[in-house]
C-alpha cells in the first residue's frame, strides 16, 4: 500500500508532503495505481519549482518521496504554492476515491 502524508502547520497550509510504498495493484512497470501517484506527486514538485520559483527540498529513492518546502517561500508565490499543493492533494483523493485499498492520504500535523 502506498502512504501518503500531508503534512500540515499550524495554520493548516501544507508545508510538505511523504509518500512511501508500492500499491500493489500490478506487478512493477505495469501498476497504474503507483504511476499515478508517482504523476501527481513528482509533477506537483516540478509545477512549484517552473511556475513559481519555490525549489522544495525533496529526496526520492524506489518507492519513497519526501518534498518539503523550504523555510521561506516569497509572499507573492505562497498562494500559488498551497494551491498547487491542495490540488495535489485532491488528485490524489481521486485515486484513492478509486482506488482505496492500495492507497492512503492521512494529514500530519507539524
Amino acid at each position: 500500500m502506498i502512504i501518503v502524508s500531508i503534512l500540515r502547520n499550524r495554520d493548516n497550509d501544507i508545508a510538505g508532503f511523504e509518500v512511501s510504498g508500492h500499491a500493489g495493484y500490478a506487478k512493477s512497470g505495469q501498476d497504474i495505481v503507483c504511476a499515478g501517484v508517482s504523476a501527481v506527486t513528482v509533477g506537483t514538485v516540478n509545477s512549484i519549482e517552473a511556475l513559481t520559483g519555490t525549489v522544495m527540498d525533496a529526496e526520492m529513492k524506489n518507492g519513497f518521496l519526501n518534498a518539503n518546502l523550504p523555510g521561506y517561500v516569497h509572499p507573492e508565490a505562497a498562494s500559488q504554492v498551497q494551491l498547487l499543493l491542495s490540488s495535489m492533494v485532491v488528485m490524489l483523493q481521486s485515486i484513492e476515491g478509486s482506488y482505496g485499498k492500495y492507497i492512503q492520504i492521512k494529514d500530519v500535523n507539524i
